[in-house]
């Protein structure tokens, strides 16, 4: 082994013992922390905080390690102590052939929080409701479901339950995923400004009213629809639920839900804020260099012409 290879292997051990010993202070500080929440009845686990912090580090960040990575290591630094800690729990909804359900979890919430399958997204977010688990993952809304999860949301006694988080957390720019490939995560955490997001709100109203209407009010309250996900009524007086995303935040106190309302007064609309997520960080694709191969050597030619 040369001088200058053992030279740089013990500036690593060196840098990796330092390394060690931020990891245990950040974990006690966050534990302290913790504890004095817990004293003042306050929130422990704070999405929006956590994306501040995301963003924070992305901006800074620089050399050849990727962006990815560096998202991947602090996520796993919260769930490691701040989640692990506080006694939460994870239920991932895991339909057939849908394991990428587990992955995104897993990369989110870190390798050590504890994580259950279930079976439909009804059944995770009634255990978020039951305090049999602090998260259920569910798949990303489709149009036209009969019997969509979010409606479940509007209970009156799942009204402290809402969406607090999108997931993948993070993907590269180039990305395009399918809806298959999405997940929302549902909690009775409060949904709280991180400075860029997105919300869900869902319209309660008569079925004449059609989804290009509410569209356009939207955007006149300068509130921009990126989807929208029907729960279709019908002509015997069951009103439509519209669950619309939007690219600002929005929570019940908006006042642009009472003008949504008024707006639509005669049709009987109501207006409810469900929660909805910081928006997740988008790293430039990673170019991997490829090790140039030695070009095979040319046959050689024959001595002679075949007659």
């Amino acid at each position: 082994m040369s001088e200058k290879l053992e030279q740089i292997r013990k500036k690593i051990d060196t840098l990796d013992n330092k390394l060690h010993d931020l990891l245990m202070e950040r974990a006690a500080l966050v534990t302290d922390i913790a504890a004095e929440k817990k004293k003042q009845n306050l929130q422990i686990v704070h999405p929006a905080r956590e994306a501040q912090m995301i963003r924070r580090l992305l901006a800074r960040h620089d050399g050849p390690l990727p962006d990815g990575a560096v998202v991947r290591i602090w996520r796993e630094l919260v769930g490691a102590v701040s989640l692990l800690q506080t006694g939460l729990h994870v239920s991932v909804t895991m339909p057939e052939g849908h394991e990428v359900y587990w992955d995104m979890a897993r990369n989110y919430f870190g390798s050590v929080l504890p994580m259950k399958r279930v079976s439909a997204p009804l059944s995770a977010v009634a255990s978020v409701r039951e305090d049999e688990s602090s998260f259920a993952v569910v798949p990303w809304p489709e149009d036209g479901d009969e019997n969509p999860w979010w409606s479940y949301l509007l209970e009156q006694e799942a009204h402290n339950m809402r969406i607090v988080c999108a997931l993948p957390y993070g993907c590269e720019e180039l990305d395009k995923s399918s809806a298959q490939h999405r997940a929302l995560v549902v909690s009775k955490l409060e949904f709280i400004p991180s400075g860029d997001d997105h919300s869900f709100i869902v319209v309660r109203i008569d079925p004449s009213v059609s989804r290009g209407r509410i569209f356009d009010v939207l955007k006149e309250m300068k509130a921009e629809p990126l989807s929208i996900h029907t729960k279709s009524g019908n002509a015997t007086g069951t009103p439509s639920y519209h669950l619309v995303e939007v690219n600002i935040y929005m929570d019940q106190k908006d006042e642009r839900l009472a003008k949504l309302e008024q707006k639509f007064s005669e049709q009987d609309a109501k207006c409810i804020a469900i929660g909805g997520y910081p928006t997740a960080p988008t790293y430039k694709p990673l170019k991997i260099k490829m090790a140039k191969s030695s070009k095979a050597p040319k046959a050689p030619k024959p001595p002679y012409k075949a007659s």
